[in-house]
């Protein structure tokens, strides 16, 4: 009866990830911009991305805005993307509730998140990931994902 019930939550955790992917899409020798700052997955994306020898860029601070709202002082900047930048990475998070019990033998923390990949000279979206896993998972899933994307060396040159 047990293995049941561990089999049923596999099944509904695995349908948590809805991921659409361009193979052979993104050139890893150009320039990628993603979005400053980051404390999860958006972090350890642009980490991943370094690692597999990526050039990163979080663009220059164009302007800076600061206003008071009550008590309180609010700054917004604004970041130039600069104009070499090839591809987009966003990530956004979600706040979640849930966490399962096996996160912390699995890289601890446990995210909810949208991840796209842009092409700024076609304007296309070239992956497309919605999804929830913890840490270590979805790292090597972004690391597969990546290899699927990655244009290799044969097949720029043809």
């Amino acid at each position: 009866m047990k293995s049941w019930k561990v089999i049923i939550a596999m099944l509904i955790l695995t349908g948590c990830n809805s991921v659409y992917v361009k193979s052979n899409s993104i050139d890893p020798t150009q320039v990628f911009y993603a979005d400053r700052g980051g404390y999860g997955m958006r972090k350890s994306i642009k980490q991943k991305m370094e690692e597999r020898g990526y050039n990163v860029v979080v663009g220059k601070a164009q302007t800076k805005h600061s206003f008071t709202n009550e008590d309180d002082e609010i700054e917004i900047d604004s970041y130039l993307i600069p104009k070499n930048v090839r591809y987009i990475v966003k990530v956004n998070e979600r706040k979640e509730v849930f966490n399962p019990f096996w996160c912390p033998f699995n890289g601890f923390w446990w995210w909810n998140f949208n991840v796209s990949v842009s092409d700024q000279i076609t304007g296309e979206e070239l992956m497309s990931w919605r999804g929830r896993a913890c840490q270590n998972t979805a790292m090597r899933m972004i690391n597969d994902i990546f290899d699927e994307m990655e244009i290799k060396n044969n097949e720029q040159n043809n």
